[in-house]
């Protein structure tokens, strides 16, 4: 069996008119459906720090979307972790947040890694770097999210009902 081949990292970045510290405490927000991330819900067991697990649920908190672990948190310029959907049975990738004060306001750079070229995996991501950086621009600078951000919001409960079977929330639990 051959190694799978990797798709080129997958670099996305966003000017966002507020502080740095606005912009990380947006991102990392633990407590609530954040519009940027598809209205999941952060969770961990200890907080976000390398070596935690986490994952990010639907605000019915029955579906877990998307799981992995902390690898790097240096507050407030990066938070590294591995990123699995729960719908996709591929191996996870490396999503990488660093933010840079720059010009007035924070540069955000999201990084997508070892993702396995031409799957379903980097399609969906590379699809969402665009939503993620406009939606969190939005929220930083307006206090509500984009257009596109709010429909997610309305559409979201259509969206849990339509979850597989494998995606439920006990099928993947914090581990550390």
């Amino acid at each position: 069996m051959s190694e799978p081949k990797y798709a080129k990292a997958n670099i996305n970045r966003t000017f966002i008119k507020a502080s740095l510290e606005t912009v990380w405490s947006t991102l990392v927000a633990t407590d609530k459906a954040l519009p940027f991330f598809f209205g999941s819900i952060c969770q961990t067991k200890n907080g976000l720090k390398a070596g935690s697990s986490y994952r990010m649920v639907h605000p019915n908190k029955k579906v877990a979307m998307v799981v992995g672990e902390v690898l790097e948190f240096e507050p407030p310029r990066i938070y590294s972790h591995t990123f699995q959907m729960t719908n996709i049975d591929e191996p996870p990738c490396k999503v990488t947040y660093e933010l840079v004060e720059k010009d007035g306001g924070t540069e955000f750079c999201l990084t997508i890694e070892n993702a396995i070229e031409g799957g379903k995996l980097i399609k969906e991501m590379a699809g969402a770097q665009g939503f993620i950086g406009s939606n969190l621009k939005a929220l930083c600078e307006t206090g509500k999210p984009a257009f596109t951000g709010r429909m997610v919001g309305v559409l979201s409960p259509i969206f849990g009902l339509l979850a597989k079977k494998q995606q439920r929330i006990e099928n993947w639990p914090l581990t550390k």
